[in-house]
């Protein structure tokens, strides 16, 4: 499995399909094989470069706290090693605001962006939210606390669906035999760069095409998160899904995945 040296850590990364390479950042607690339902479908269109965050997965885990500049950095060094100059970005949460910071830091590697339930900036409610997730992982068993992440990310819609309601089920007893589990201190380290993140007065400065999406039901990150990162970056397109939550992407996957290789493609060359 590759593994290479990237600002200071042993960094795990994926690649599957060909094309214009799409680099996936996912969000707080998950590994990037999370991205496997989209990438099933991007695979035959883009390069998807799929990573582990810093803290989770196969990466290393070190002992926080981390930012989302640094954990930019270690996709910037990611990018150096695979050689590749310049990539569409997707990110999703806590993978938004690395995201952000890539663009932000290193311009030139980022061809545009899909900023999934993003934010800009957290309030007192949001930092507050993060604390208490990493209360609830020192306190649940694993299957306790993906409970707690799915009422968090899931929509209403998804929970009254049968289908969806025993998927949701069948992720938390995965869960409770997770050969890659996240140690306490991994989560803390991500968390932390969740609360510490503020990029506000910097998004003006991105000049690439850019994409911001997310559900209107969204509790995790609230509409205002993502009106305001769209508000923020010059020229950016806003679209939010009726119904949906900060887990919009898993609730109407096959629109999604559509909409986002469309608008991808649609990126000048």
């Amino acid at each position: 499995m590759p593994t290479i040296k990237s600002n200071g850590i042993n960094f795990y990364y994926e690649e599957r399909g060909s094309g214009e390479p799409l680099l996936l950042i996912m969000g707080i607690t998950a590994p990037g094989a999370v991205w496997n339902v989209h990438v099933a479908d991007w695979k035959h269109h883009f390069r998807c470069i799929i990573g582990d965050n810093r803290g989770v997965g196969q990466t290393d885990k070190p002992a926080g706290p981390y930012s989302s500049e640094q954990m930019a950095d270690d996709y910037a060094g990611l990018l150096d090693s695979l050689g590749l100059d310049s990539v569409h970005v997707v990110g999703c949460s806590m993978g938004s605001t690395i995201a952000q910071q890539l663009a932000i830091r290193h311009p030139h590697k980022v061809k545009s962006l899909v900023l999934m339930c993003p934010w800009a900036r957290c309030d007192n409610y949001a930092k507050g939210l993060f604390r208490h997730i990493m209360n609830a992982k020192a306190k649940f068993r694993p299957e306790e606390f993906s409970l707690y992440i799915q009422l968090l990310i899931f929509s209403k819609s998804s929970w009254d669906n049968e289908e969806k309601h025993a998927e949701l089920e069948a992720g938390r007893n995965q869960d409770a035999v997770n050969p890659f589990p996240q140690p306490l201190h991994g989560l803390e380290g991500q968390a932390a760069a969740c609360i510490s993140h503020n990029a506000l007065n910097d998004l003006g400065k991105i000049n690439k095409p850019t994409l911001v999406i997310g559900g209107r039901e969204d509790i995790f990150t609230p509409v205002w998160m993502a009106e305001e990162v769209a508000g923020a970056i010059p020229g950016a397109e806003l679209f939010l899904y009726e119904k949906l939550g900060h887990a919009f992407h898993f609730e109407n996957t096959d629109d999604f995945n559509i909409r986002v290789k469309n608008w991808l493609s649609s990126v000048p060359a």
